[in-house]
């Protein structure tokens, strides 16, 4: 399959611009430059501009967690083996302790990069990349002037959110503290429970 040439190609060589993955592929640039902007609205690449000082920028592509992901690793059977490690042999206050733990370096991470955007639907627009850039494929759609839709399609924690609920309902205390108390947010869909999507309904107080 195309797509997984082009991911092969790019974990085995890192990050390449499109001219240089045409060439390796044996494509013509514009067919790979085409390919290319598929896989990352999928989520599987991300690209950055470039400037040597001549000329335009060149676009490097390179794979995101959600591509990396596509290889085969056991980190969720890992993931899963300590959380249930640290229930069994610490009990359920180790556990929660380790959320707490992680609840605030993903705050202060979204926080820092969220700090230039100013109003909800910029905030959220730039938090949706980010998310996606993580694996999640987040998708934000405006339902009103003050109500917003979340949609993540996909868990990269998956494993781990099934074997402990805990972090499903940290993912939401997340959110609501990166967005603040002026939102109020209603997690309406969780892939953990068997769902197709995890889904957000977000809405600014008046």
């Amino acid at each position: 399959m195309r797509t997984n040439r082009f991911l092969q190609l790019l974990k085995t060589r890192g990050p390449l611009n499109a001219k240089a993955i045409a060439s390796e592929l044996g494509m013509t640039g514009e067919g790979a430059r085409q390919h290319l902007i598929k896989l990352t609205e999928d989520g599987l690449l991300k690209s950055t501009s470039i400037s040597n000082g001549v000329g335009r920028p060149v676009q490097i592509y390179e794979l995101t967690e959600y591509g990396h992901a596509h290889f085969p690793n056991n980190h969720a059977a890992l993931s899963v083996e300590l959380l249930n490690a640290i229930k069994n042999e610490l009990g359920e206050e180790a556990l929660d302790i380790v959320l707490i733990k992680r609840e605030k370096e993903a705050v202060k991470r979204y926080t820092e990069l969220l700090k230039e955007e100013v109003g909800l639907a910029n905030i959220l627009e730039k938090y949706t990349r980010i998310r996606s850039e993580e694996g999640y494929m987040a998708e934000c759609v405006r339902v009103s002037e003050h109500e917003f839709t979340l949609l993540e399609n996909h868990c990269p924690i998956g494993a781990a959110s099934s074997a402990c609920s805990g972090f499903c309902h940290s993912d939401m205390k997340i959110l609501q503290q990166v967005l603040g108390q002026e939102v109020t947010i209603i997690q309406e869909h969780t892939i953990a429970r068997g769902q197709r999507l995890c889904s957000y309904t977000i809405t600014l107080r008046k």
